[in-house]
């Protein structure tokens, strides 16, 4: 029999509702959850409750925890894969969290569901079963982190939430999804050609603050923040670019050693060195600041906190 290990950590999929009608999030244990949802019968599902809360209020430390459960599931041979139940708020963030720091080649299947259990016309009990028929699939070996939702695989690398509470909650924007689930079935149609792994070492993770640039910023907003973090995802306009105001606060920044990346706002498309004035892509390359690439802000967040914790060579990490 197939083996897959569950590790539930709160979110709208362990909800319960209370005397006025409204959800609270993570209240069921994955046991409990496990009871109201049905898993198949024909997988063997070990179940660990590692955390019981709403996504909003899981922290990095959280993270370690869970990527050492993950890591302890795959000590077991058997085991086909491992599947993540989480709240959808910040879901794509521990999934691609996952994906850098699984070193092995068999899934991370992360889900959740937009309607708690027991409210009408769920999707957490499909949700949940096509994660653990996901995690059992040979196709996905070598895959990742992937994010099964509404009969859809996603990379972990590229998917978002999409909508606040339509059960089409996750896309891939420009690049769609890896396949679906139909009848419990899996279809692949495309997988990443490249994967990204760390080992993370001891101690905490580095503190990488993210800084949504908008016409009219000043230096002073953006200096509170770089006072108080290892590294600094800027979230630029267009190919990579910020006011000329911001240009000062980076560049003292970059001297005393802070590592900067620059993003782009754009649903689509990469920072790209395009233009040559104070405050573009280009400029900013020039003083040291890292081109992101086509990571959105969140994703390039999270890579810069595992290489720096990871002592990563940073030059290569975003192309």
């Amino acid at each position: 029999m197939r083996q897959v290990v569950l590790l539930t950590t709160g979110g709208t999929i362990a909800s319960t509702t209370n005397e006025s009608g409204k959800l609270v999030a993570g209240e069921l244990t994955g046991e409990e959850l496990a009871d109201l949802c049905g898993l198949p019968k024909d997988i063997q599902v070990t179940i660990h409750s590692v955390l019981q809360k709403p996504s909003m209020h899981i922290t990095t430390d959280d993270w370690r925890q869970l990527q050492q459960e993950v890591k302890r599931a795959f000590l077991d041979p058997e085991v086909c894969g491992v599947v993540v139940t989480h709240g959808t708020d910040t879901l794509e963030e521990t999934a691609y969290f996952l994906e850098l720091t699984n070193t092995d080649e068999r899934p991370v299947i992360v889900t959740g569901s937009q309607r708690g259990p027991e409210q009408l016309g769920s999707d957490a009990f499909m949700n949940l079963r096509h994660a653990i028929y996901a995690a059992c699939e040979p196709q996905l070996r070598g895959t990742g982190c992937v994010v099964v939702f509404n009969e859809r695989i996603f990379a972990a690398k590229y998917v978002k939430k999409e909508h606040a509470s339509n059960l089409q909650g996750f896309n891939a924007f420009g690049f769609g999804y890896l396949g679906i689930i139909d009848n419990d079935e899996i279809f692949i149609y495309q997988k990443p050609v490249h994967r990204d792994c760390y080992g993370l070492g001891p101690g905490r993770l580095a503190r990488i603050g993210i800084a949504k640039v908008y016409l009219g910023m000043e230096a002073e907003t953006l200096e509170v923040m770089l006072e108080t973090m290892d590294g600094l995802i800027l979230e630029g306009v267009g190919r990579g670019q910020v006011p000329p105001a911001l240009v000062g606060p980076v560049e003292r920044a970059l001297k005393k050693g802070m590592p900067i990346v620059m993003t782009t706002s754009s649903e689509e498309g990469k920072v790209y060195p395009t233009y040559a004035y104070a405050g573009s892509a280009h400029d900013l390359q020039q003083r040291g600041v890292i081109l992101g690439s086509d990571y959105d802000s969140k994703k390039a967040r999270i890579k810069l906190m595992v290489m720096q914790t990871a002592h990563a060579n940073l030059a290569n990490g975003f192309v």
